[in-house]
């Protein structure tokens, strides 16, 4: 039994792994139901759309083709040629004066300034302002202890004088003082309770006497014929403002509704039918003008191919190939190793001829100037390494015949 088409129970169906997920289904809410209307203008706005989209998309079509040539053979390459070339005539001109004048340039001024500023100001520093300002602080020091020591005698001066002198005089004052603040507030307070009458019996009782019989009556009329001028005036307005607001309602706003409900909402349904429409009627015959350029576009393409590039590529593949290698073997080989072996026959020569020119320089020295001066060998004390000191060798000076 084939398990694959009959698997056992409890067991999985096996799952090809090269197949493709299934996409989740979006469910789709219903379409509402549309008007004889849009069924009726549908076909033919589509047909009048599709006869006007399709030039107009084979055009595009063409324009990118072209536009997408002229990007891989022209722009792009002319491209990288204005960017080495501005490399080459503002990058790396200004990257060579920075890294070989600029650099250099900076750190031999960094060194001249060390040496010219940096180095004599540390040993001015060291050597004069350092001992000149520990000389100013000692100094400083001792004016400064010597001004704490006259501070601190004139403070116990002045402390003896405020303490025997000053207190003594200063509670006497206060104890004067007193007396006469104490006479004085006995004095205030007579004066002031004086005061409080007079104003009490002048001041007082007569405003309080206007303010209660006079004032406040007149006060209490003049408000209750502001308030009924004031109710009037609102009355006034509200019935004007409801006879402007009756007369712009029949005049301006009922006119405007029912031009509104009955004349712009149908026509403007209507609009809106025929814009989807011919918007739904555009992009179909966008899609159908594309498929349509896409096969143009395709049976120009094989067109070409079978014209221009499949009699290249045969004239290629079927001459110029064993032409060129008929070429190549009789006539460019050959000449490359003749040219090879010129060319091992040439340095050789000159080979000879520098070696020949070195031993006719060195004779020529030689005749001038006679045969170098050979080096003379020291003799050494020590042995050399084959010759090693032993105890029974007499190599040393105890030893030696």
């Amino acid at each position: 039994m084939d398990l694959e088409k009959h698997p056992r129970e409890g067991s999985e169906a096996p799952v090809d792994l090269r197949t493709r997920p299934a996409e989740p289904q979006v469910r789709r809410e219903p379409e509402a139901a549309e008007g004889c209307l849009a069924v009726a203008i549908r076909i033919p706005v589509r047909i009048i759309v599709l006869v006007l989209v399709v030039p107009v998309r084979m055009l595009w079509d063409a324009l990118v083709v072209t536009g997408r040539f002229l990007n891989d053979a022209l722009l792009r390459p002319l491209g990288r040629a204005l960017l080495w070339l501005g490399r080459a005539v503002f990058v790396w001109p200004f990257v060579g004066l920075w890294r070989y004048v600029v650099v250099p340039v900076g750190k031999a001024l960094g060194r001249l300034g060390n040496v010219l500023l940096v180095v004599p100001l540390v040993w001015l520093y060291r050597c004069v302002l350092t001992p000149v300002g520990h000389a100013l602080a000692w100094f400083v020091r001792g004016v400064g202890a010597a001004v704490a020591r006259l501070a601190r005698g004139v403070g116990a001066a002045l402390g003896w004088v405020y303490a025997q002198l000053l207190t003594p005089v200063g509670h006497a004052v206060a104890w004067v003082l007193k007396g006469l603040g104490v006479g004085l507030a006995a004095l205030g307070i007579g004066v002031r309770a004086v005061v409080a009458r007079l104003a009490r019996y002048l001041v007082v009782v007569p405003a309080v006497w206007l303010y209660t019989w006079l004032l406040a009556p007149v006060g209490r009329a003049v408000v209750w014929c502001g308030k009924g001028l004031v109710w009037l005036v609102s009355t006034i307005v509200t019935g004007v403002g409801m006879a402007l607001h009756w007369i712009a309602r029949i005049l301006l706003v009922l006119p405007a509704l029912a031009l509104w409900r009955w004349i712009l909402t149908p026509v403007g349904r209507v609009l809106a039918v025929i814009g989807r429409e011919l918007w739904d009627a555009l992009g179909h015959a966008w899609r159908v003008a594309g498929h349509i350029s896409l096969t143009v576009g395709r049976f120009l393409g094989t067109l070409l191919r079978w014209i221009f590039v499949e009699p290249v590529r045969w004239a290629y593949r079927s001459v110029l190939t064993p032409v060129g290698h008929v070429v190549r073997d009789t006539l460019l080989r050959p000449a490359a190793e003749a040219a090879r072996s010129v060319g091992r026959a040439t340095r050789q020569a000159l080979a000879a001829a520098r070696e020949s020119v070195r031993q006719a320089r060195a004779d020529f020295r030689r005749m001038l100037f006679g045969e170098p001066r050979q080096p003379q060998p020291v003799g050494r004390r020590e042995p050399s390494g084959r010759e090693a000191r032993t105890l029974g060798s007499s190599t040393t000076a105890l030893t030696k015949d």
